[in-house]
């Protein structure tokens, strides 16, 4: 009432106080363990982007990235990576189960597209299910001439235990070359 009044005997209006800058969410704690494989993965610049039975098949996966800022310019859902990696524990070791090179280059194959060139940078998404696990999708941000390029989703499949694409309706697994090699590796 008195700030009423006082601006109506024709002094100057108060001072408005700032508003408050709302401050950016806290990122989810990442278990030490966890970092310490990432970091081992990918460099200290790793995230942990995911964790947990993430294939569905009772073991503790990992889903790491070198993830780039995003900038005003990028007009880009998800999270730009520029590798991304899957690891499992098995009794206290960590192997890697799943590489972005790997993917794109069994996509080159099938497609015709230069996926190697085109994947220096990813937009990752995930999608979790409670029955299927988690699907990684990704796509090249540059260097397609095509627009609508779609994503390269990517799931556990359970017949050859491994991460492995889906085709364009993301629900059936893409056949592989034979020619592809196992891409579990241990971290020292």
């Amino acid at each position: 009432m008195a700030s009423t009044l006082l601006t109506g005997c024709g002094s100057s209006p108060a001072p408005k106080s700032e508003e408050p800058v709302a401050a950016k969410p806290a990122e989810p704690a990442v278990a030490p363990e966890l970092q310490s494989a990432a970091d081992a993965l990918l460099g200290t610049e790793a995230k942990v982007l995911a964790s947990g039975d993430l294939a569905k098949n009772g073991k503790q996966q990992v889903l790491v990235a070198n993830v780039v800022p995003k900038t005003p310019k990028d007009n880009i859902t998800g999270t730009i990576v520029t590798r991304a990696v899957i690891a499992q524990n098995e009794n206290g070791q960590w192997s890697e189960v799943f590489s972005r090179r790997r993917t794109f280059e069994e996509c080159q194959r099938l497609s015709g597209h230069d996926a190697d060139r085109a994947g220096e940078r990813l937009a990752a998404a995930i999608r979790t299910r409670s029955t299927k696990g988690l699907t990684l999708y990704l796509t090249p941000v540059k260097g397609m001439d095509d627009k609508h390029v779609l994503p390269i989703a990517v799931r556990w499949n359970p017949k050859t235990q491994r991460y492995q694409s889906l085709d364009r309706t993301y629900e059936h697994f893409l056949s592989e070359s034979p020619s592809l090699s196992n891409t579990r590796s241990q971290l020292k």
